[in-house]
């Protein structure tokens, strides 16, 4: 790692390292090498959309392939249906966490992304919780907040080790006791933004940040243009983005530098108005999946640029309340 650089480098600068001719970005005071190369699976990393309901809870993981255009592949079945899990992922595992099936439930489960196949038993949460939200780097990925059984929220951030399997522990708190929020980050920091305290109201526009390296409680970020519910979020290591709902009709994303605090900025819209949908990203590239009404539509946007969504495909079953997560997201 080179010596820290001249205070007036902005947190999210990228630069090439000439010695050792890899892209480096600075974050946290320090310049870090950035992973440029992204899991080849089939032309590029994988996404996946997990669960959901239809109104019948889903055991459904559909996959796309982030860089190209198409419809969602079947993967294979959760160990049963499942609405509003979170999920996370590594290079290789992608786990998801909790849920409703119909009750809550506090397993966890993974998959290894680069085959198809039924997920397997990973550990069990602290509780029985769903509309959490899930975030990670390639070590280690937190459960943050949620509604716990019989349905008050909490404010717990739990850890697990990807690549072992066991139960989570103990990470720290969130400031509020809030569930549905989104989540993104960086290799260093996770971001979550929105959520509810009781449903379906009120909603906040609070954005946090988790230093993913060290046990301890979120901190201030800054804010949401909107008071948001049903928040999903995707980022590469440098870019957030956001979109949720205050009310039926609302398709925005929004988006944040993860290096830095501050409110988020209007990015550009959605294809649709679905709530309650996966997001999940690669290095370039956004994607929007499925939602409430529910709908089968798949949407993406170049991160690096504002603007509206485009049309990528559809999943295999339209749905809502489902939850994405890949192998070449922000925090890899």
């Amino acid at each position: 790692m080179a010596l820290k650089p001249p205070v007036e480098v902005p947190q999210g600068a990228i630069r090439l390292n000439t010695d050792s001719q890899k892209l480096e970005f600075f974050a946290q005071d320090q310049w870090w090498q950035m992973a440029t190369d992204v899991p080849t699976l089939n032309g590029g990393a994988r996404g996946l959309a997990i669960g959901g309901r239809t109104p019948t809870y889903q055991d459904v993981i559909d996959y796309v392939t982030i860089p190209t255009a198409g419809d969602a592949i079947d993967f294979g079945n959760l160990a049963a249906g499942n609405d509003w899990p979170s999920a996370l992922a590594s290079n290789t595992r992608g786990v998801a966490l909790g849920g409703r099936d119909p009750s809550n439930t506090n397993v966890i489960q993974y998959i290894t992304i680069s085959s198809t196949g039924d997920t397997t038993n990973f550990g069990d949460l602290g509780g029985q919780i769903r509309e959490a939200v899930g975030t990670s780097n390639q070590t280690r990925g937190l459960n943050i907040g949620g509604k716990q059984a019989p349905g008050s929220y909490w404010n717990n951030i739990e850890y697990i080790t990807i690549a072992s399997t066991g139960n989570a522990k103990d990470f720290g708190d969130i400031n509020n006791v809030i569930g549905t929020m989104g989540g993104c980050g960086s290799p260093t920091r996770s971001v979550i933004a929105g959520g509810e305290f009781n449903s379906p109201s009120p909603t906040t526009n609070v954005i946090e940040f988790i230093t993913i390296a060290t046990l301890g409680n979120a901190q201030d970020f800054g804010d949401l243009v909107d008071p948001e519910w049903a928040v999903d979020g995707c980022s590469n290591a440098i870019r957030g983005l956001f979109t949720g709902t205050n009310n039926p009709n609302r398709a925005a994303i929004e988006y944040i530098t993860i290096a830095t605090k501050g409110s988020s900025v209007k990015f550009g819209d959605r294809t649709t108005t679905a709530y309650a949908i996966a997001a999940f990203a690669d290095s370039t590239r956004a994607v929007f999946a499925g939602g409430g009404s529910p709908t089968n539509i798949i949407g993406y946007n170049q991160i690096a640029t504002e603007g509206d969504s485009v049309d990528f495909g559809d999943l295999s079953v339209a749905r809502e309340r489902l939850t994405g997560t890949s192998n070449g997201h922000g925090g890899l």
